[in-house]
């Protein structure tokens, strides 16, 4: 099984890309954030004429998740259970007998900001969210974009930028306690190289030809999932694409 994740910032406006690179990669499982859409106006079509099936959340200009799959889409669900749309923030659903969870993690704006704290507590939420639905030995992947670099070789310069929101200790603890619930990095399971991102800034001169990068979408396993993982890797096509996301997908293939 083959699953990707990539923030599309804007669906509607990236839409050839999403369905190029899905007829390109035949992905059995893409979760996308950022999609931007208000349900009503979702571009459904797009996605029968290739044969997949989705699952999806949004609002008007912000936010957006969505699923799909080849196989048949099981048990969708969106939001916190306390605030179910919760900013069209999550979505979770089962792709044959694994349960995918793809968020879009808040941004967090800055340190010194209530958006900051926003962001934190909802880390917290969401290991509340997993300790409520789940078990550790239960097939979950969380796919998305959680709008952190954990390590120094995720950033492109871990000295100058360490206190940015998306590179504070205090958004590092938040994500190592919702991955000591039960969580593998598969990326870096396969690949321990420096310098893999997934992010490169649109207001950046030259970022992706320089490199100056995040790796801020992220595909984490329940342990016996991520066992069985073939291969996790990062394609930079789509960010070379026209009109593209400053965002391009991660994949890992699972034998499942």
């Amino acid at each position: 099984m083959k699953v990707a994740s990539f923030n599309v910032n804007s669906l509607r406006v990236r839409l050839p890309v999403v369905v190029g690179w899905l007829v390109e990669s035949q992905a059995d499982v893409l979760a996308l954030q950022e999609t931007k859409v208000q349900d009503a106006d979702f571009p459904a079509e797009a996605f029968d004429e290739i044969g997949y099936k989705y699952a999806f959340c949004g609002q008007k200009s912000y936010n957006g998740v969505a699923i799909f799959s080849k196989s048949e889409i099981k048990n969708a669900a969106s939001g916190f259970d306390e605030e179910p749309r919760d900013e069209a923030r999550l979505i979770r659903a089962e792709v044959d007998g694994i349960t995918v969870v793809n968020t879009y993690v808040p941004q967090g704006y800055l340190p010194e900001s209530q958006k900051f704290d926003y962001k934190l507590s909802w880390f917290a939420r969401l290991r509340t969210f997993f300790e409520k639905k789940f078990k550790p030995t239960d097939p979950v992947v969380w796919v998305g974009d959680l709008n952190i670099a954990p390590l120094p070789i995720d950033v492109y310069d871990p000295v100058t930028l360490l206190g940015h929101v998306c590179y504070h200790p205090e958004v590092h603890k938040a994500l190592d306690r919702v991955v000591e619930w039960g969580f593998v990095d598969v990326f870096r399971m396969h690949c321990k190289e420096a310098g893999q991102y997934t992010y490169w800034d649109y207001r950046v001169r030259n970022p992706l030809k320089r490199n100056l990068g995040w790796r801020l979408d992220h595909i984490m396993a329940t342990r016996g999932l991520a066992e069985k993982s073939l291969a996790c890797y990062i394609d930079k096509e789509p960010r070379l694409s026209e009109r593209p996301s400053d965002h391009t997908p991660i994949v890992a293939e699972f034998d499942w």
